[in-house]
């Protein structure tokens, strides 16, 4: 829904530029501002120090949200290389001199403001609540202590603070986001006229001397690049869970055992009509006003609630669907709509509710009551949680048992898969390097660490087995090499006819080029148009319809001053194409709620270069240092 969105989007503002995207250390505010840390320091920054050990767990949890967000397509050796790490310890090194700042400022994070952050975390909560046994067992399994992970979350709140003072600043005016909406809502009706390289067919000619000499030249295009076949097997926790074995006695324990965990929380479905309110006080008292008038209507007739949502509601998300928000489940919305939401009785109307988006008129439209799920409706995910558990038990237990297996039997993957009961698996053919957008499809074996091993002159010449791999969480490969293929060129002959259609198709496209090139000159010099345009189509900054950058440039670009005008660009396909523009017509009013939302993301935009600007001037009066040597270290 859009205010919900736009919730999210302004926590996003008070993080961006991905400084406060890493973790930060935990050893909270004052000891950065004491200093500490010896011997292999990273960075100086000030006064203090940035340890080997605060980069290591930073570049660690980097390396872990990359995976998450690229699952089977993330390289770890991508964050290995000295660019990454200075991106890593860039950060660290931004975070410290806000850190640093907030000391001298005597900013910080009181301790209701931390315990409300706490509290409102979804997995430390039960039935909605916070839940003090949730909170130290998840404490527990991260390793930390309360100290340590309260001191986490103050040290975030503290720069949170920090960056919203300067972030949040940006202004935008009203008339130059007024002016930016007119230039992207301009609509100019243009005409084409395409020139493709198939027009030149047969006009060509490529001689032998011109074949051989693309061919010496360009070599490895014609490479076949070093191959293999292996087999291999895969021990990972997700083939385990089919293994695991649950009884019902042991279903039945868990149940009884967290029956708290299996209530069903009280849902609503709920809709609203929304009155968007700018920063400005004159702003805010215009919406209040308008919102006021259109209560008015609502109470007069509550059954015409969704054709008066249509009507008013400045939220796009819903004012289509009637002012619809569909099931409104605790902590899902902000605070002011939330009490308002699970105040009211079904088919009851609120008064206006106001929030940081503006004034809302809501009514619920359905309650489902919370209640408890029964053992026969929570059994498939309780029978999956504790397969799943003991699936980790096992793979914690015998990981290391797989590859001393693996190890020791280097000539036959065949003990593994007997003792392990694992599947062995054939490949198609591997390419020794295969392109980034190549290895998500080799699965498994798409793993650069993987394929090192494979490609070894152990595994290709003694045919043994590779060591167990880690290619993903939780997932150990060994693998086999059972067919080889050394890298090799095509002959000439082979690929003669493919480097002649190369050759044909190049110059039929520089003559489509140059066609278009001569035509637009005539047509821009006053010639005679005799050119065979499409139908006239209109086109606008903000809907281009499938124009190709180029294209778009040209033609928005364009003197308009004299119609028609004409301009002309290369296409995709190496082609040409000529545009002639015949009219361009102004917008004659601009939408209020598309230039509020423009005039947000603008001050967005502003605010996040008041903050570099900022933090420039902050890499200015503070001495950094930073250890290159320790930092491009190839092993760490």
């Amino acid at each position: 829904m859009f205010f919900d969105s736009v919730r999210n989007n302004k926590r996003l503002v008070q993080i961006f530029l991905a400084l406060i995207a890493l973790p930060f250390a935990f050893w909270g505010v004052d000891s950065y501002v004491r200093g500490g840390g010896s011997g292999a320091d990273l960075a100086s920054v000030g006064d203090t120090k940035i340890t080997q050990q605060q980069f290591d767990q930073a570049w660690r949890v980097q390396q872990d949200r990359m995976r998450q967000a690229l699952g089977d397509s993330f390289r770890p050796e991508s964050m290995n290389t000295p660019e990454a790490r200075l991106a890593v310890l860039n950060s660290l090194v931004d975070q410290r001199l806000l850190l640093l700042e907030a000391a001298k400022g005597r900013l910080g994070a009181s301790d209701e403001a931390l315990r409300e952050v706490i509290g409102r975390i979804p997995a430390l909560q039960e039935n909605g609540q916070f839940s003090m046994a949730r909170y130290q067992s998840a404490l527990a399994a991260q390793g930390l202590s309360q100290t340590q992970f309260e001191a986490q979350i103050r040290q975030d709140l503290t720069l949170q603070e920090l960056v919203a003072a300067i972030g949040d600043t940006g202004i935008a005016a009203s008339t130059e986001t007024g002016r930016i909406l007119a230039i992207q809502s301009e609509e100019r009706q243009v005409a084409e006229f395409r020139i493709a390289p198939e027009g030149f067919a047969g006009q060509i000619k490529i001689d032998e001397p011109a074949l051989r000499k693309f061919y010496e030249e360009n070599g490895k295009r014609f490479e076949i690049t070093e191959q293999a076949r292996v087999e291999y097997v895969l021990f990972s926790v997700a083939d385990l869970v089919g293994q695991a074995v649950v009884t019902d006695a042991d279903l039945h324990a868990w149940y009884d055992s967290h029956r708290d965990r299996y209530q069903q929380p009280e849902e609503r479905r709920a809709s609203h009509i929304l009155i968007l309110a700018a920063t400005g006080d004159a702003d805010k008292d215009s919406a209040r006003a308008k919102a006021e008038e259109v209560l008015k209507e609502v109470q007069k007739a509550p059954a015409r609630f969704a054709d008066l949502a249509r009507k008013y509601s400045q939220d796009p998300g819903s004012a289509a669907k009637g002012g619809d928000l569909g099931v409104v489940a605790r902590g899902t919305m902000v605070k002011p709509f939330e009490e308002a939401v699970f105040s009211l009785r079904e088919n009851e109307l609120s008064g206006l509710v106001q929030s940081e988006f503006g004034y809302h008129i809501i009514m619920v439209t359905g309650i489902r009551p919370g209640k408890q799920r029964s053992f026969a409706e929570v059994r498939p995910e309780i029978e999956s949680e504790l397969k799943q558990q003991a699936a980790q038990r096992r793979f914690a237990e015998e990981a290391e048992a797989f590859s001393n297996t693996v190890y020791e039997q280097p000539d036959s993957l065949q003990p593994a898969v007997e003792r392990f009961k694992l599947k062995l698996q054939q490949s198609a053919w591997i390419p020794r390097n295969p392109p980034p957008e190549a290895m998500a499809r080799l699965g498994p074996l798409g793993n650069a660490k993987a394929l090192s091993a494979i490609f070894s002159e152990d595994s290709i010449k003694n045919k043994r087995n590779t060591e167990a791999i880690e290619v993903a969480p939780n997932t150990l490969l060994a693998a086999r090499v059972i067919e080889h293929r050394p890298a090799s060129v095509r002959p000439f002959e082979v690929v003669k006819s493919e480097i002649e259609a190369t050759l044909k198709a190049q110059g039929e496209a520089a003559l489509a080029r140059s066609a278009g090139e001569a035509r637009l000159a005539e047509l821009r010099q006053g010639g005679a148009d005799t050119v065979a345009w499409a139908p006239v189509r209109k086109l606008s900054r903000q809907d281009p319809r499938q124009l190709s950058p180029a294209a778009a440039r040209a033609i928005f670009s364009a003197d308009v001053h004299k119609l028609p005008a004409y301009v002309g660009a290369a296409t995709g396909d190496a082609g040409y194409v000529l545009y002639k523009i015949v009219k361009v017509v102004q917008p004659e009013g601009l939408d209020e709620a598309r230039r509020q939302a423009l005039q947000r993301e603008y001050a967005l935009i502003l605010g996040q270069e008041d903050f570099a600007a900022y933090l420039a001037g902050l890499r200015q009066r503070y001495k950094i240092d930073i250890n290159k040597a320790a930092l491009e270290r190839k092993e760490r």
